[in-house]
């Protein structure tokens, strides 16, 4: 990595970079190998629409990871979850480019980051902001080396473009890289809504699968369909490149309505603050019921997302008697290869009521105010706007299980979830957790607070709910070695852990009582240490971990090896 002093120069933009909003030749590609991607920009996750370009890695670790252009490190992370190892590099341009999952940073960056890491006893570091002259970067300069750390699901690379300022992400296809893309979005299927101006977002919607048919290559098309209201569309859509396999997300979703654009969504950029309206954009029912998302081609009324560009009656088309209507639903990619869905319809009397019945009840959510109701034992307390509308709440404990409403239906923010324990003894209330029972024989552990005597957590889903004990300790296996073992071969020390409980919480390791740093894999479980890290005197070393889980559960195990320090 070169030093220099790195300056920000207020006449940069007039020298013709800054001239175009995204410079095609101004970013190298992130790492030494072709493009091929297993994640598209703005794809649909869970609660959010995906926030970069997930770049394959050849199934390995490893791999350089290079700064895309000049600039300097501003910003590092290391977390358990999430990102895992990332860095961020500011840009003379405007932009920060952003490279996360690492399994290391370059020397000079990795020797600060662990230095700070065994300072503060932590694997973990939160935020570290640097200034331009720390750690400045040219063009090309090695970073890091790609990994699977944090949420990564396989060894990739996670890389982002953000404006420096806002933060917004933005498209990094906008910026020119070079990917084999020849195949057009494949239509998956096809939802069919019967709507009109007030239909609630909470009631439960007339809908219908329509069966689709493809006629070539990147045309689809259903059956001629009957209606006489007012309809949206939701479809299941997805993308290839001509290099992989995997499904990604589309570009752009346009409809049409007699040539006429009623619809138009397009993935260039947004902001992480509305990313959560992801939640409003599908059809969050289907999701929870199916486990699939189908992208509405209609806007809810509270859905203020900005990658919406044009639109009609937010997308709801009215049908009227004996008028016909060709209806296209047109999804591009990036590169412009395009897919068309034409649905034509029909106005024709029909016996639809618009919605089915929405049930009343005593817990009646006024969604512009603050809610709070109690039953049993368990409180529940809605912030002012946690639900998009009024709602009549479906309340019940039913053998100790709070059931709370629907967990098909979105929220905007997190409620209180409040469980009052005064019947059970202090020896009890130790080995109790608050849990999710969406998989009842997998209960999920939900951050528990303690305050007097009731246990509380906060969520933004709805579902059921109970107190779980756990008297389990945690389970600790060393892993390729024995106590009394001579390891002077190996560079690392593994260990195994697990909870079938509340879930592991913090771990601690020392060897001859110093604490060391072991990095934690929560896929697979395992704890490593690198002997690098730190010179061993002598040969004989005791080596010791705690681990505690969510409720505080601890178990220990120490053990002694033997390694001759290799110089």
């Amino acid at each position: 990595m070169k030093q220099f002093v790195f300056f920000f120069l207020s006449f940069y933009y007039f020298l013709g970079v800054g001239q175009e909003k995204y410079p095609k030749d101004y970013f190298l590609a992130p790492l030494k190998i072709p493009i091929i991607l297993s994640g598209s920009f703005g794809e649909l996750r869970n609660n959010h629409f995906h926030s970069g370009l997930d770049i394959k890695t050849q199934g390995k670790e490893g791999l350089e990871v290079i700064s895309v252009a000049d600039g300097y490190v501003s910003r590092i992370k290391i977390s358990q979850f999430g990102y895992g190892k990332s860095i961020y590099v500011t840009h003379p341009n405007g932009f920060t480019s952003v490279y996360a999952h690492l399994s290391k940073f370059a020397p000079p960056i990795e020797d600060f980051v662990k230095f700070y890491q065994y300072k503060n006893e932590n694997y973990e570091t939160g935020d570290l902001y640097f200034t331009e002259d720390k750690f400045p970067l040219l063009k090309g300069d090695l970073i890091a080396y790609s990994g699977d750390t944090g949420g990564s699901a396989a060894p990739h690379l996670h890389f982002e473009i953000r404006e420096t300022v806002s933060e917004k992400v933005v498209n990094p296809l906008l910026f020119g890289f070079a990917i084999q893309d020849s195949i057009s979005p494949i239509f998956e299927s096809l939802m069919m809504y019967i709507l009109n101006d007030t239909t609630p977002l909470n009631s439960q919607k007339i809908n219908f699968q329509l069966p689709i048919k493809k006629i070539n290559k990147d045309t689809f098309t259903t059956d001629k369909i009957s209606a006489n209201n007012q309809i949206g569309f939701g479809v299941q859509v997805f993308d290839k490149t001509s290099d992989a396999l995997n499904r990604l997300g589309v570009y752009s979703l346009e409809m049409l309505v007699n040539g006429k654009r009623f619809f138009y969504h397009i993935l260039e950029n947004f902001s992480f603050l509305e990313s959560k309206y992801i939640n409003l954009h599908i059809d969050y029912e289907h999701l929870k019921r199916y486990k699939k998302r189908l992208e509405k081609t209609y806007i809810e009324t509270f859905n203020p997302l900005s990658t919406y560009r044009e639109y009609f009656n937010n997308g709801k088309i009215t049908i009227e008697k004996d008028m016909n209507y060709n209806i296209d639903i047109v999804a591009k990619d990036y590169f412009g290869n395009t897919s068309y869905l034409k649905i034509p319809v029909v106005g024709k009397e029909n016996n639809f009521s618009i919605t089915k019945q929405i049930d009343t009840t005593a817990f009646k959510v006024i969604a512009k105010k603050f809610n709070k109701f109690s039953l049993e034992n368990v409180t529940i307390a809605f912030p002012k706007k946690t639900f998009y509308e009024d709602t009549y709440l479906d309340f019940k404990i039913e053998n100790g299980i709070a059931k709370i409403h629907n967990p098909t239906i979105p929220l905007d923010d997190q409620f209180t979830l409040t469980f009052d324990v005064t019947k059970y003894s202090e020896e009890e209330k130790k080995q109790l957790y608050i849990a999710n029972l969406e998989y009842p024989k997998y209960p999920r552990y939900q951050n528990t607070r303690k305050k007097d005597s009731t246990f509380y957590t906060t969520t933004k889903t709805l579902g059921d709910y109970s107190l779980i004990f756990d008297n389990q300790k945690p389970i600790i296996n060393l892993l390729y070695f024995k106590n009394r073992q001579w390891i002077s071969n190996s560079d690392i020390l593994q260990v195994k852990i697990s909870d079938i409980g509340s879930g592991i919480n913090t771990y601690k390791a020392t060897i001859d009582n110093e604490w060391i740093l072991m990095e934690y894999n929560h896929k697979t479980g395992i704890l490593t240490y690198n002997f690098n890290d730190k010179k061993l005197v002598g040969s004989e070393h005791l080596f010791k971990i705690v681990v505690c889980d969510n409720v505080g559960n601890t178990n220990e195990l120490s053990a002694t090896f033997f390694k001759k320090q290799v110089n």
